[in-house]
């Protein structure tokens, strides 16, 4: 089949690659001038447990009262939240609540485990290095911190995965960098954890996409939709451009897309911030992923980088950066690993990105409803840790193929 993609993120270019290992005449379309630019650009990079990526899902970290609480909470609503913004937060709240919170995050757990193995399986066979770490830390400074991730260390605990709660001592054998003068009451150690740099894996994977015949279209910005027959219309173009089948991978600009198909998608930019620095000492800097849940800040090694990643907002803001979030960052990284990275260096990278995100922290992956349209969207925090995963099973669906994991939890109809 002849199939576009709309969006050229870690989703987008994950998906047309294994569109193209299956076949398909595959063409992408994205507004910037590059692949990886927007919410793939300078994300935290953990890749494993998915559950405890920060903003993973509602009803992980505490009440929301908790978190939008003091001189400086994890959740900040920001100029042009609006009416839209509240109510998003509302539902995110309510579905934090909801009976099925345990099912949801098990389905979560489940792509995220599927990805990660999708994920390896690409690496490997094409022999990616993609700045990869192992092992993933979550700090506990007070007995109760582990509530804030009960929910998910269950979930994980349940799957089997392998979790380790560690005292202080252990915790700082682990991770030789971590200061001594933080409290630490302890840590859950999961030994399987993982990072790796997103956009760099992105990179690698449009260019041999691009040698299985995949054609990038950049600097095309998708102005609608078109069904029966399928297609789209790029911005400045007259006609529109056919396809037997389209899929939207199109982050934040996806609600947007299928509204006018009378399809409603409560997505919501939830904007984050990450610090990217260069490493200084290894023997101070992290070794793998550090989960600091009471700010809900990670910090992660990427090669001879280290990464802090932390905030969320929900309005535009803007488009500025927030000097208060980003001092927590960098006070969050001196903090934990002193004299592990040079933030005074003038290759430190700062970056501020919205996440899309849905009321339930799930991402579309599916039909759409709309013969031809398929969607996979709304990955939130969690783009890099599902990308392989829902690509692979989305192509499986595209093909008329049982994916390997059930896309029930993931439809639009859930709505």
């Amino acid at each position: 089949m002849q199939i576009a993609i709309v969006g050229a993120g870690i989703v987008g270019v994950a998906t047309a690659y294994e569109l193209a290992c299956d076949g398909h005449e595959v063409t992408v379309y994205e507004q910037r001038s590059a692949a990886a630019e927007e919410a793939s650009f300078g994300n935290s990079g953990l890749l494993a447990p998915s559950l405890l990526i920060p903003w993973a899902a509602p009803g992980i970290g505490g009440p929301l009262h908790r978190l939008m609480l003091g001189s400086e909470p994890a959740l900040r609503l920001v100029r042009g939240a609006g009416r839209e913004g509240l109510s998003w937060l509302w539902r995110w709240a309510q579905a934090g609540r909801r009976p099925d919170t345990a099912e949801r995050l098990a389905a979560l757990e489940r792509l995220g485990r599927y990805s990660l193995a999708r994920t390896h399986e690409i690496a490997e066979g094409l022999q990616l290095d993609i700045e990869a770490s192992r092992g993933a830390l979550v700090l506990l400074r007070k007995d109760e911190d582990v509530e804030r991730v009960q929910p998910a260390l269950r979930i994980l605990r349940e799957a089997g995965v392998a979790l380790r709660d560690v005292d202080a001592d252990t915790a700082r054998l682990i991770e030789p960098g971590l200061s001594t003068d933080v409290p630490l009451a302890g840590a859950v150690h999961a030994p399987d954890g993982e990072s790796a740099n997103c956009r760099l894996f992105a990179q690698y994977l449009r260019q041999v996409a691009q040698e299985l015949g995949v054609r990038f279209v950049f600097n095309a910005r998708v102005q609608a939709l078109q069904a029966q027959p399928a297609g789209l219309r790029i911005a400045g173009e007259d006609a529109p451009r056919r396809a037997d089948a389209v899929v939207l991978c199109a982050g934040l600009a996806s609600a947007a897309l299928l509204r006018p198909l009378g399809l409603r998608l409560p997505m919501a930019a939830v904007h984050g911030y990450s610090v990217s620095a260069p490493l200084r000492e290894d023997s101070h800097a992290p070794q793998g992923a550090v989960i600091d849940p009471l700010h809900r800040i990670t910090i992660t090694r990427q090669g001879q980088r280290v990464r802090v990643a932390g905030g969320a907002e929900i309005g535009h803001g803007d488009g500025m950066h927030r000097d208060a979030t980003l001092q927590t960052l960098y006070l969050a990284l001196s903090g934990w690993f002193p004299g592990g990275a040079l933030t005074s260096s003038p290759q430190v990278q700062v970056w501020r990105g919205a996440r899309p995100t849905l009321p339930d922290g799930a991402p579309v992956i599916g039909a759409s409803g709309v013969p031809g349209l398929w969607l996979n969207a709304g990955h939130g925090a969690c783009g890099w840790s599902q990308a392989c995963g829902s690509a692979r099973a989305l192509a499986d669906q595209i093909a008329q193929q049982a994916p390997a994991i059930d896309l029930q939890p993931f439809a639009l109809n859930r709505f």
